[in-house]
């Protein structure tokens, strides 16, 4: 079969042998269709309609929970007028060049972008597939293509009609337009549907959705890790002796970077039995070794002078002359605990020896970095990596680590074991919580100046927190030795602040640090919003009407975040006085305010409703916006109101969910949340939901008791949260 390059570079398939008609961009970027037979390197389809009529969309964002699988193909099924019924999905393969996300140039999913790096690229895509087949159905029928409607995956003119797959083979060999026509917002028939079902319910409902932990090959073995109790360590040796003895073990050998030693078993309880019966002799002269309190205070100490200024309009410096003739000032300091990701599905990934190199099976979150590293520990080039992606149960940013850790200990284990069968690794949960990655510790310093009329004037804002970017593969995003995630939330503040200073220290430990869902803005959005709640309570002012005072209306994001704030009030019908507590954050370019309604009985608190309101653009899946809000704040809560990981002698003490309670279901409050209309591009909705609910609930414990939160978990202040 020969295939056509126009000169704009479409490419084109002969309708004779077209099974499927693929839509996508070729190695230029450019709008291409082929036949699903054609044998196309340079091709990368996210549409794909076959002869019966089937649409599949080709998702290049993996799903873990946030609904991208449904996002990515309502914004393909909008604009081809397909039958959402008859619309499938499947994972894009691994291919940093062809399905790029395209905010970080690489092919992963985070920040809350997929939706938005997406939109008008997938939509392109489905609009470019329904101009074809509208074409193709003129051609056949020898009809005007402006007389052609399509409704509901059917073509008609006249009392002519077909269904998509009837069209195929013509669509196939036209040339696509080189800007194809979108819908306006008023066009829209299943963008800003709330009734529209998630693609992936009924799999995940029935059990016929596959994820990573399902994997079960032929010939496969399991394997456990052995790894260090104090973070830092190296193994020296190792006795397998008493491991001898569990049912089921195979061998057990050190992995080539001495980070642990791996177990092999013919299951996975025999793995983990085996694993904990290695007696494992460990170099920790280079480990972690202090405790949680000592660390708290080597963070304190970093704020009395930061190393790097993260603000670069204004100094710290330049700010402390304004705040010296101050009338007032309104001073607070912070503390928040390192937390664990504590995704429901444990840790794990398959890989398995294939002709030409191997086939990683996983809830792959970055197959751009996951691919290489496989590569580099195999010697294999990256080509020879195939990852097959299925569903996660859950990351939270743990799965998208630079290091792909565990992809990596599934490659080292891989390569000990001789490369001949599959090999799976599995973590279990005391695996992950005692020897995972963290959102990092983090200490505050803020302090505000206020005249003699109590108008802000200076702003001194001090944070010390360990890099996450810093010495990893994303260092290229630092600026000025400022790491952005170690301050924003601040740096990216709406508030109209005069002489805001910002310093920064980077804190120094082995323990690895990590994004967490919301990443710096975990710690930031409560600083900042204790912050503005105490300066409203100094001043005598309403928390709404106060922090609508400090947005300048002139602002785009200022504007936006203008509107969730009334209309958080709206729903919630706050009024002056209220005894509850409210919070405001921007982040992943999306606006959420927060009012929390609660019941306080001397140190018992109660969580009864929270209204939430999000302006993030165009609502794709409200439904799925609605409940990324309340899964959003059930993960805060479960966080602040009593979650820490700690220390003891550089050894995490908690282990499992006993001692890292997730929230209960009593515990969890009624969620009202409503979405400002918008035609604005859709942002982020997966992380934003997370920072202002804590500093919502802390204000409304203040509003009911008078007493500040200052220092993470809450449980710190003798509250009980019932």
């Amino acid at each position: 079969m020969n295939i056509n390059v126009s000169r704009r570079g479409f490419l084109a398939g002969s309708a004779a042998t077209a099974g499927a008609l693929l839509v996508g961009l070729n190695a230029k970027g450019v709008l291409a269709a082929t036949a699903e037979t054609a044998p196309v390197t340079d091709f990368n389809p996210f549409v794909k309609i076959d002869a019966d009529g089937t649409l599949s969309v080709v998702i290049k964002h993996f799903e873990m929970g946030q609904g991208t699988t449904t996002g990515l193909t309502t914004l393909v099924a909008e604009e081809l007028d397909a039958d959402w019924a008859r619309v499938t999905t499947e994972f894009a393969p691994a291919d940093n060049a062809k399905y790029a996300n395209l905010f970080f140039s690489i092919q992963g999913t985070g920040g809350s972008t997929s939706i938005a790096n997406s939109y008008m690229q997938y939509r392109e895509a489905g609009a470019a597939a329904r101009d074809l087949l509208v074409r193709a159905a003129a051609q056949n029928w020898g009809v005007d293509p402006a007389s052609i409607t399509v409704e509901k995956s059917i073509l008609s003119s006249g009392n002519k009609s077909g269904h998509f797959g009837e069209f195929v083979a013509v669509a196939s060999t036209l040339t696509p337009v080189e800007k194809p026509t979108v819908k306006t917002p008023d066009q829209f028939r299943l963008i800003g549907d709330a009734t529209l079902h998630r693609k992936d319910n009924i799999g995940k409902t029935n059990g016929t959705a596959q994820f990573a932990m399902d994997v079960n090959l032929p010939g496969m073995v399991y394997a456990a890790i052995q790894r260090s109790p104090k973070f830092g360590g190296t193994v020296t040796g190792f006795d397998d002796s008493a491991a001898k003895n569990v049912a089921g073990f195979i061998a057990a050998q050190v992995l080539p970077n001495k980070a642990g030693v791996v177990a092999f078993a013919k299951n996975t309880w025999a793995a983990f039995q085996a694993r904990d019966a290695l007696s494992v002799q460990w170099d920790l002269s280079k480990a972690e070794t202090r405790n949680t309190a000592k660390m708290v205070e080597d963070h304190k100490a970093l704020l009395d002078k930061p190393q790097f200024n993260a603000n670069p309009e204004t100094t710290l410096e330049e700010v402390a002359p304004v705040m010296a003739g101050a009338a007032k000032t309104i001073d607070a300091e912070f503390t928040f605990p390192f937390l664990a990701h504590a995704a429901l599905e444990a840790l794990n990934c398959t890989i398995e020896p294939t002709k030409n190199g191997v086939r990683v099976y996983d809830g792959c979150q970055m197959p751009a970095l996951t691919r290489p590293t496989v590569a580099k520990i195999l010697g294999l080039e990256p080509a020879q990596v195939e990852i097959k992606t299925l569903y996660a149960g859950g990351s939270f940013g743990r799965r998208a680590n630079p290091d792909a850790d565990y992809n990596a200990e599934a490659a080292l284990a891989f390569a000990v074991s001789g490369r001949k069968v599959p090999v799976k690794l599995v973590w279990s949960r005391e695996d992950d919580m005692r020897g995972g990655y963290y959102r990092p510790m983090a200490a505050h310093r803020a302090k505000i100046g206020l005249d003699g009329d109590g108008k802000v004037i200076a702003w001194d804002h001090r944070v010390a927190v360990k890099s996450i970017m810093k010495g990893s593969l994303f260092e290229g995003m630092i600026k000025n030795d400022v790491d952005p995630t170690s301050v924003e939330g601040v740096t990216e503040s709406l508030y109209s602040v005069p002489s805001f200073g910002i310093g920064l220290s980077d804190f120094q430990t082995p323990v690895p640090v990590l994004w967490w869902r919301s990443v710096g803005n975990t710690h930031t959005a409560f600083a900042m919003e204790t912050m503005m709640d105490m300066l409203a309570h100094e001043t005598g002012q309403d928390p709404i009407d106060m922090r609508l005072a400090m947005l300048d209306p002139q602002g785009a994001n200022q504007a936006r975040m203008n509107n969730a704030i009334k209309l958080v009030r709206d729903i919630s019908g706050w009024k002056k006085g209220d005894k509850r507590g409210f919070a405001c954050h921007f982040s992943f370019n999306t606006c959420v305010a927060v009012v929390a309604d609660i019941t306080v009985k001397d140190s018992s608190v109660h969580v009864n409703k929270l209204f939430m309101a999000v302006e993030c653009g165009v609502a794709i899946n409200p439904d799925v916006i609605k409940a990324q809000m309340e899964g959003g704040a059930g993960f805060a809560l479960t966080a602040i109101m009593r979650n820490e990981i700690t220390l003891a002698e550089g050894e995490v003490e908690q282990q499992n969910f006993p001692d890292y309670e997730l929230l209960r279901n009593g515990e969890m409050p009624a969620v009202e949340v409503a979405i400002v209309k918008s035609n604005n591009a859709p942002t982020g909705v997966g992380e934003p939901g997370v920072p202002p609910t804590g500093p919502a609930l802390a204000n409304a414990i203040f509003a009911q008791t008078g007493k500040r939160i200052f220092d993470l978990p809450m449980t710190k202040a003798g509250f009980e949260f019932v």
